[in-house]
């Protein structure tokens, strides 16, 4: 029996099924368990690295609740060429979280205002989500010019990048290490940090898939109650937040950051690539075609939906979109493939967005407490790009891509005094591990011969070379 032909006699409700009210709804809160965290961290995230306000950051958060919930109803729904037409879930992506904190300290540094980094991110932002939009149209060659090679080294470089951030939250976040510092990683801070990872590693390793699937959930909880405890978390400007959050367009204007623009134009190819892996497994996990014209229309159509929907959350004030591949655990677990499921996803999602105070909430977690949460999800984005690399065949030529790769990127970073003689322009292009790293697989990827004699390397590093 192949793969797919299991998922559909393991199916409880397929595509096209209609579930009641009830299940429906009781469906949906699972997706919910699995996705809420990850929509909102990226925003708590930026927020507590380029420190803006409570307000502010509750907004974000709103909002990336708000435009999660219509992207996933756009992706579900089909409407037009837009969209894939399967349960497919939309989320804050964590690919751009690093640039966009670049882009805000940035502004900040040339002396900006809250308003003026975010008009800059959101801004940049719309303009290269288009990137995405047009390669959607072009899936096949795409495949030949970002190969799981390529698009690994990405992810991996993407995770590493982001571990500094949640380590800094670890020790208390941004804010104190700058303006408190020998308050920094105190005996508080890291208990609270260390009591979130405890609890996320044993609920992670239980037996039971749904106390599993709500690891973090759980963590950021019991990291929340114990730091509520210790008098950490201050609830009054919750309190003065709006009752309603609405979603202005260009709330904060907007403005380009033009030497992140390439940047922003490269990490939105590599979401590409990564919606097509996430795309192929929903289909594959709800028993739907897996090749043929069905399948390439609802790649295409999701990968166009995607771009789309990430110019809708610049445009409504949050970070870009992309699929999530947390709803297709969720799947394989209640065997629920319904779109219309997702019709009820989107809805509890804007629900969610446009009351403040669910924001707020997420607004005043202690950095300590998110930071015990995101060292595990950044730690497992760079896993995942090593899991990537590790589905292709690694011959000398992946090595010597790999390792030219990574050197570069993350070189830029360790010294960043070897930029010093390029433009102020160029020097904020390259100044990203993401960027420097990925332009340098991809360049590489096109020019180095292919060698079909090579075997998988293995050994030492000498052998490897």
């Amino acid at each position: 029996m192949s793969n797919n032909q299991q998922a559909v006699s393991e199916m409880i409700f397929k595509l096209e099924d209609r579930p009641s009210a009830a299940k429906a709804f009781f469906a949906a809160l699972q997706h919910l368990m699995a996705i809420f965290v990850g929509i909102v961290t990226p925003a708590i995230v930026i927020s507590g690295a380029v420190g803006f306000s409570t307000e502010v950051s509750s907004y974000l958060i709103s909002m990336s609740l708000f435009v999660s919930g219509v992207a996933t109803f756009i992706q579900c729904r089909k409407i037009g060429p837009i969209g894939s037409g399967i349960l497919s879930i939309q989320g804050t992506s964590f690919t751009f979280l690093s640039l966009c904190i670049g882009i805000g300290l940035s502004v900040k540094a040339a002396g900006g205002s809250e308003g003026e980094m975010l008009a800059s991110i959101f801004g940049t932002c719309l303009l290269a989500s288009p990137v995405e939009m047009i390669f959607s149209r072009f899936v096949p060659l795409l495949n030949k010019i970002i190969t799981p090679l390529v698009s690994g080294i990405v992810v991996t470089l993407i995770g590493l990048s982001l571990i500094k951030v949640g380590l800094t939250d670890v020790g208390g976040g941004a804010w104190l290490l700058a303006h408190k510092p020998e308050s920094f990683a105190n005996a508080q801070n890291l208990t609270l940090a260390a009591i979130v990872l405890v609890v996320i590693i044993l609920f992670n390793r239980s037996s039971n898939k749904w106390l599993r699937m709500g690891a973090i959930v759980f963590g950021l909880v019991a990291g929340y109650v114990a730091a509520a405890l210790l008098g950490k978390v201050d609830f009054s400007s919750v309190s003065k937040l709006e009752l309603i959050a609405l979603p202005i367009p260009f709330k904060f204007g907007m403005a380009i950051s033009w030497p992140h623009l390439i940047p922003m134009a490269l990490l939105f190819l590599v979401t590409t690539v990564e919606s097509m892996g996430d795309l192929t497994a929903t289909s594959m996990v709800s028993g739907e075609p897996v090749e043929g014209e069905l399948y390439m229309k609802r790649i295409s159509g999701g990968i166009l939906g995607d771009g789309i929907n990430s110019a809708l959350a610049a445009v409504f004030n949050t970070f870009p979109n992309t699929t999530f591949s947390q709803n297709n655990g969720v799947i394989q677990m209640t065997g629920v493939a319904s779109r219309y499921v997702g019709y009820w996803i989107a809805g509890l999602l804007v629900l969610f967005g446009i009351f403040p105070v669910i924001g707020g909430v997420f607004s005043v977690i202690p950095s300590s407490v998110l930071g015990g949460a995101t060292l595990i999800m950044f730690g497992t984005v760079a896993a995942a790009g090593i899991r990537i690399i590790a589905s292709s065949i690694i011959d000398r030529r992946g090595v010597l891509i790999m390792a030219i790769s990574f050197a570069l990127g993350l070189g830029v970073v360790f010294v960043p005094q070897v930029l010093q003689a390029f433009p102020p322009f160029f020097k904020g292009v390259f100044s990203s591990a993401i960027t420097t790293g990925g332009l340098t697989a991809i360049l590489l990827n096109i020019i180095l011969p292919r060698s079909f004699h090579e075997q998988p390397a293995a050994g030492s590093m000498e052998d490897m070379v």
